[in-house]
């Protein structure tokens, strides 16, 4: 580690931190985006990637001593003003702490397929969302998260934060074939079961109830669009939530915890 006093907002050094606001740019530079104390202090402390730099205000440099000292030598601890975080990187980074690293590489589906349980995600843009399923799956136990091809990028700084950094402790791997990823996870004797408010489904207790020792890859869809006429008709079982009659749904980061919740009471998730 070594820590890098930072006067001029304009160092030439900072330049990839000019560019954290634009994802796709990031991404193309092998590159993600950690932000706030305890998400960095995780991304240090996993030493699951490698990181490049950080870019943090004087007290989050004194917050986060203890795990600075674990960094390797050499890697640079930008420390400036918190007042400069919007003209250094366009916006306001509230505590002041903010990460460079290395991407994680993507697992590969079958690796994902052995695993006990699994979330398999179908079109799901919304990085709030798809960093809540990604702490869900961290909460329960689930062994990894699989992404539709129109999914958004897991390690997208806003996802990340959502996740608490679970998008950087659970594996997940993106399906280039889509829908027939499902039925390539059923070949590894997994069950597909598709989470859905539409009739005809079993009850999430019921179907937990009757499932008991069977591996599981948990399908969820998109906020209100659900999942694709040809996702359900691969699955093999359709289970629901009940909900009041007036609610139409719940949210899918919501829906996807419960259901992990109640299987892994029952499955041993």
């Amino acid at each position: 580690m070594r820590l890098v006093s930072i006067s001029d907002p304009e160092d030439s050094r900072l330049a990839d931190y000019r560019i954290v606001s634009d994802g796709e740019l990031i991404k193309r530079r092998g590159l993600f985006v950690a932000e706030g104390r305890l998400v960095v202090q995780r991304l240090i402390e996993d030493q699951r990637a490698v990181v490049r730099s950080l870019l943090l205000s004087e007290v989050a440099a004194q917050s986060l001593a203890h795990a600075l000292v674990q960094l390797p030598a050499g890697t640079p601890v930008y420390v400036c003003e918190r007042s400069a975080f919007p003209a250094i990187t366009g916006f306001n980074v509230h505590r002041g702490c903010m990460a460079l690293a290395e991407r994680l590489p993507d697992v590969g589906l079958d690796s994902l397929a052995a695993s006990r349980a699994i979330v398999v995600l179908e079109n799901v843009g919304n990085a709030d969302n798809l960093g809540g399923v990604f702490r869900n799956a961290a909460a329960f136990g689930a062994g990894g998260v699989v992404l539709s091809p129109a999914c958004c990028d897991p390690l997208y700084r806003k996802a990340i934060r959502t996740s608490m950094g679970a998008t950087l402790r659970v594996p997940f791997a993106r399906a280039e074939a889509w829908p027939a990823a499902l039925e390539r996870l059923r070949d590894h004797g997994l069950t597909i079961v598709a989470l859905t408010p539409r009739e005809p489904a079993l009850s999430l207790a019921e179907f937990a109830r009757s499932s008991s020792g069977a591996r599981i890859a948990l399908l969820v869809g998109a906020e209100g669009e659900g999942l694709s006429a040809q996702a359900e008709t691969i699955a093999d079982r359709r289970v629901r939530i009940p909900i009041q009659a007036d609610v139409d749904s719940l949210n899918l980061a919501v829906a996807t915890g419960i259901a992990l919740a109640r299987l892994s009471e029952g499955a041993g998730l």
